[in-house]
């Protein structure tokens, strides 16, 4: 009975506020910050602990440690192996998972509001005493292994792989999350132990919560639960040195495909860039909007070079990558490529117009709310706020933000980011020359 109230309840998640509620924050005696959005739509509670622990913590050459310690966090406890946390978990409906990014590792948790109790209570357990358990670490890594050898063969994560490379040669950024065959062969249990002791600290951490609960009811039941839980990191989020920007570089990879994989990079904004909002319009424009944007136009549309082609950026604590990616025939790899660069250049050119920048707002705008449907959408975004310190009514004040960008700035980007000279080039496929 209950899993299908979960599943009813998981239906009507859509956030129905016409405006979006003040984020309201809190901090535990143990410096970790608190960030609550109020819910109180449905009986659930979301909750995302946000850590500087994600891969660019992982030891040289061993990367995917950061990733195999998530997994372990969710998988077992001290007091609990697998198959019993399992049967724990799903007694009470509890969805715990644990994911991580370049900078961050996640530990989440959703729960109905009336288990809430247990669930905090399986959170702080895994958080607090995880089991170490050499079996399940075995299982664990040899999963990841296999994924690892699969992905040889794929061409998009080889160029990501190659990308990371190429961008951000010796950087901790240079290797993607979840490591690579050669680097997850080098990780061991102690490794997993050593990060965890280093970096899953309260202090500049930020635990992100939406849903049906309020701070005064909040706050002293995770005091009850956390504690014991003191520290800060060894290496915090913003101890580190900006990459050094790459220009013009090329890498082919041979693989035998039928489909030529193409990307092209360059460092993009920071997380905390004042330019950040006129960049997130521009790449609208360029890629990140479908069948609307510029690239979808001329390489699909009016070529049919390819079945789809995009962009993106991924600001990070320093300049993370901005990514136009293709797939096409091998004998069209050239000259898609091309008329990608020469959409960069007309639009560095400054031929962006005011139609394109109309309709890029209305259309981001629009699409807002999709971003704030349910409470886990929600802690996922606060988390981000709080994990880069940015202003507590950014949701807010997200609409306004893009709307106040101008033409003026949307060229100024587009001279500063999509010169075609200073893009570099992966490509992996077969008789590349």
């Amino acid at each position: 009975m209950r899993h299908r109230l979960f599943a009813l309840v998981l239906l009507l998640l859509p956030f129905t506020a016409h405006a979006v509620p003040a984020i309201q924050e809190a901090h535990l005696e143990n410096g970790l910050r608190i960030l609550l959005m109020e819910a109180h739509n449905v009986p659930m509670v979301s909750m995302r602990l946000t850590m500087a622990a994600g891969s660019r913590f992982d030891p040289t050459g061993k990367g995917g440690a950061a990733s195999l310690l998530a997994s372990m966090l969710s998988d077992h406890t001290a007091q609990h192996d697998h198959d019993a946390w399992a049967d724990l978990l799903d007694s009470d409906a509890i969805q715990l998972g644990s994911s991580v990014g370049r900078d961050e590792l996640n530990l989440s948790l959703t729960t109905l509001k009336d288990v809430l109790n247990p669930g905090i209570d399986a959170f702080a357990e895994a958080l607090l005493q995880p089991g170490w358990n050499r079996k399940r670490f075995a299982l664990m890594k040899q999963d990841a292994l296999a994924a690892a050898q699969k992905e040889l063969e794929d061409a998009g994560t080889q160029a990501s792989e190659a990308a990371a490379v190429l961008l951000f040669a010796g950087h901790p950024y240079g290797h993607r999350p979840n490591g690579s065959l050669a680097s997850l062969t080098h990780v061991n249990l102690a490794d997993l132990k050593r990060l965890y002791g280093n970096q899953v600290k309260p202090q500049g951490a930020v635990l992100a919560v939406s849903g049906d609960i309020t701070m005064d009811e909040l706050k002293p039941l995770l005091e009850k639960k956390l504690a014991d839980w003191r520290g800060a990191p060894a290496t915090g989020l913003n101890d580190i040195i900006p990459p050094q920007a790459v220009r013009g570089k090329n890498v082919d990879m041979q693989l035998p495909t039928s489909q030529t994989q193409i990307q092209l990079l360059r460092l993009g904004p920071t997380r905390g860039d004042e330019n950040f909002f006129p960049v997130f319009v521009l790449n609208h424009i360029l890629g990140g909007g479908g069948f609307g944007s510029r690239l979808m136009e001329e390489v699909r549309e009016k070529r049919g070079l390819v079945y789809g082609v995009y962009s993106y950026f991924s600001p990070l604590a320093t300049n993370g990558a901005f990514v136009i990616s293709l797939s096409t025939r091998g004998d069209q790899a050239d000259k898609a490529e091309g008329v990608v660069r020469t959409v960069l250049a007309e639009m560095a050119a400054g031929k962006v117009t005011k139609k394109q920048l109309t309709a890029s707002k209305e259309n981001l705008t629009g699409s807002f709310a999709q971003r704030m449907d349910s409470n886990r959408e929600r802690v996922s975004l606060i988390a981000m706020i709080g994990l880069y310190n940015l202003p507590l009514d950014y949701l807010s004040v997200w609409t306004e933000r893009v709307d106040a960008v101008t033409l003026q700035q949307l060229r100024h980007q587009a001279a500063t980011y999509l010169n075609p000279d200073e893009w570099n080039r992966v490509r992996v496929g077969a008789g590349l020359k």
